[in-house]
């Protein structure tokens, strides 16, 4: 696809930022944060005109959005581009990457990560384009921060007050659980919903992970990242969300996706053995407990 304006290279690294920046949570200017919404792409058409809009209908005034785009067949890179033109008339709101070809949704988010920490982002969602993931819980989210001042917030299926949308059928229920079992005794990670693709992080937290580290390119991807954030004593928390089976389109994820991810949990064990953090201590508190629709803190 040709460039177009709002396209960008992956060349702003967070190596550049020696010194993680942790932004002052002053509870009275939530809504003016710096915070930015990274979404990857692939034959995303008939879901992206409207999870833009209710992204920015938000109570947010600072609120930008990355799409990563991998040369969608259906054209959902064109029509981001149109999306951004729409707006960022008045000033720039939305960024569009494109990337050649299908490269796997860890090295997306990767791309749009580092794009978000370059614009100077406090905050960075990462979220499917499905409406698996309610952009309502974002405020929520945001709060959740502000009010505890934990560095990732976890939109959680498997808290109390967390739910999977009644048309799963039991064995993708199933095997979702199991992996989140499976991940969890391997890599002794205490969050619940490990395979998350919903989470708000501080930017300061996406520093220290050193995304360069980052080889997973598959849904493992969210595997790495929580073990990471455990592992670097990251303070965590979850909050708990309905999940909502994809209103349009078909799920990227099939059976031999989830057992590949069975054998590189353990490849992960293996790389990241001696990451530790020099700020932090590591993770070593035993599991919090949580009422009905309350966030589950982990440190």
């Amino acid at each position: 696809m040709t460039a177009g304006p709002h396209n960008v290279s992956p060349s702003a690294d967070p190596k550049h930022f020696s010194t993680p920046r942790r932004p002052v949570l002053d509870p009275s200017q939530w809504q003016q944060s710096s915070l930015t919404v990274v979404v990857p792409t692939y034959n995303e058409a008939r879901n992206l005109e409207e999870l833009v809009d209710a992204l920015f209908n938000l109570p947010l005034t600072n609120l930008r959005l990355v799409i990563v785009d991998d040369n969608s067949p259906d054209g959902t890179g064109d029509l981001a581009e149109g999306l951004a033109q729409r707006y960022n008339q008045n000033r720039p709101r939305m960024t569009v990457i494109h990337r050649p070809e299908k490269g796997g949704l860890g090295t997306a988010y990767v791309e749009g990560f580092r794009r978000a920490l370059a614009d100077g982002a406090d905050f960075i969602v990462q979220m499917d384009a499905d409406f698996s993931h309610s952009p309502s819980y974002i405020s929520q989210m945001l709060g959740v921060i502000y009010a505890t001042g934990m560095d990732v917030v976890v939109g959680s299926r498997y808290v109390p007050g967390g739910s999977l949308d009644d048309k799963w059928n039991w064995w993708r229920s199933l095997l979702s659980r199991l992996a989140n079992i499976y991940c969890s005794n391997v890599l002794k990670i205490r969050v619940r919903d490990m395979t998350a693709g919903f989470k708000l992080w501080q930017s300061s937290a996406l520093q220290e992970i050193q995304l360069d580290s980052i080889r997973s390119n598959g849904y493992i991807f969210q595997v790495e990242m929580a073990y990471l954030s455990e592992k670097l004593g990251f303070r965590i928390i979850e909050l708990p969300i309905h999940f909502e089976d994809r209103r349009i389109g078909q799920s990227k994820m099939d059976v031999s996706v989830k057992l590949e991810s069975i054998w590189r949990v353990w490849e992960l064990l293996w790389r990241h053995r001696k990451r530790v953090s020099g700020n932090r201590e590591p993770f070593a508190q035993a599991r919090s407990t949580i009422g009905s629709g309350r966030p589950a803190a982990h440190r």
